[in-house]
């Protein structure tokens, strides 16, 4: 759908807009840098733009729980209006956001455009999690409010630790949740292949989905609370909305750290203490941009980065999808010659370029693409 008017709030705009400057154009320039750039304190620097091997957690993975996060933003703002008006349309666009995220998210990384059932990985990108998260929470939250949407929060988190808490395996290869990835997807995981007819799945693969959407639920449901306390703060007393998502960014962050003691903090299976600590980040990284763009109202230094959060679907597909380095390489080939230590350097930042300026295209045109 095509729209040439956002009613969402500044900050919120700009958040998802830095998500997205990090995903498709910084993280890509810093590691064509370090490829030239043999620099102790600067790897040390890239390190933090790569995820976490297994426990832990770097800056890097808290891009994709932003994401959902601010998806839980919006759901307030979007469907508070909509409260006692006929449910049928209602449940109707909510499926079809689903249904259009999940499609994209096999075309982006689930081998959907291969034409080969066999390739297709049912379960297995960031657009599906989020997609995911979305209709729950959306569900729910139309049906019976933001009290019991986090009181089903703090039970989801709950029942997720179940299964760990009775084998205590958080090993890559053996946790619960990659079992039930590998039971129930089996071929159809990432990571996997048939093989006559059965499943052959890689040591190497450890992400999980399937029960992980339990927390990826969470995550969107942390992001709705925060949307609910801002829809309703804005209009009643503004400053006292900052303070309201510090102190929850606050305790979820020490929840979070305190539960990892017992159960690790893993990004890759979306542990209850990774969805609470990622989660308190996320509270305060929107406290901040509320804080400076919302209530201050210094917008301007950070203008361009809303061509990223107002096409944040098209910067995501055009980003992780589309490569236009063979369309760099056919004006900057010369250049490539004369430097070739530089070559794949000045190929990611002509991408990067080139992303850009389509949205910027985009932007100047009003034309922003919404699902």
């Amino acid at each position: 759908m095509l729209s040439n008017k956002s009613n969402r709030l500044e900050s919120l705009d700009v958040l998802r807009g830095f998500d997205l400057f990090l995903l498709v154009g910084l993280q890509p320039i810093l590691i064509g840098v370090g490829q030239v750039w043999d620099n102790i304190y600067y790897h040390s620097l890239l390190r933090q733009f790569d995820h976490e091997i297994w426990m832990g957690f770097r800056f890097w993975d808290l891009v994709m729980p932003l994401f959902l996060f601010m998806t839980g933003i919006t759901i307030p703002f979007s469907l508070d209006n909509k409260k006692g008006l006929p449910t049928g349309p209602i449940y109707r666009h909510i499926f079809k956001r689903f249904l259009i995220l999940w499609i994209l998210g096999m075309v982006m990384q689930g081998n959907l455009l291969s034409w080969d059932w066999q390739q297709f990985k049912l379960y297995s990108n960031t657009l599906q999690a989020i997609a995911m998260g979305y209709v729950v929470t959306a569900v729910l939250y139309l049906n019976l409010g933001i009290r019991k949407v986090v009181m089903i929060a703090i039970v989801l988190l709950i029942v997720y630790a179940i299964p760990f808490l009775l084998d205590g395996d958080y090993s890559a290869q053996s946790n619960f949740a990659i079992k039930v990835d590998r039971m129930l997807l089996r071929g159809f995981m990432d990571g996997a292949y048939w093989k006559n007819g059965n499943a052959i799945f890689s040591d190497q693969y450890d992400y999980s989905w399937i029960w992980s959407s339990l927390t990826f639920s969470v995550t969107v449901m942390m992001g709705c609370l925060a949307g609910k306390m801002m829809k309703i703060g804005i209009k009643t007393n503004p400053k006292r909305v900052f303070w309201h998502l510090v102190l929850t960014g606050v305790v979820c962050l020490a929840i979070g750290l305190l539960w990892s003691l017992q159960m690790p903090i893993i990004k890759r299976i979306w542990t209850s203490s990774m969805t609470l600590f990622s989660g308190g980040i996320c509270f305060l990284m929107m406290a901040v941009f509320y804080y400076i763009i919302d209530l201050k109202k210094v917008l301007k230094p950070f203008q361009w980065l809303k061509i990223y959060g107002m096409n944040s679907i098209v910067a995501y597909f055009l980003g992780e999808m589309i490569n236009f380095r063979s369309v760099v390489h056919s004006l900057t080939y010369g250049l490539e010659n004369m430097l070739p230590t530089y070559k794949q350097l000045i190929l990611t930042t002509g991408n990067f370029t080139l992303v850009f300026l389509i949205l910027l295209a985009f932007y100047r045109a009003r034309i922003f693409v919404k699902i």
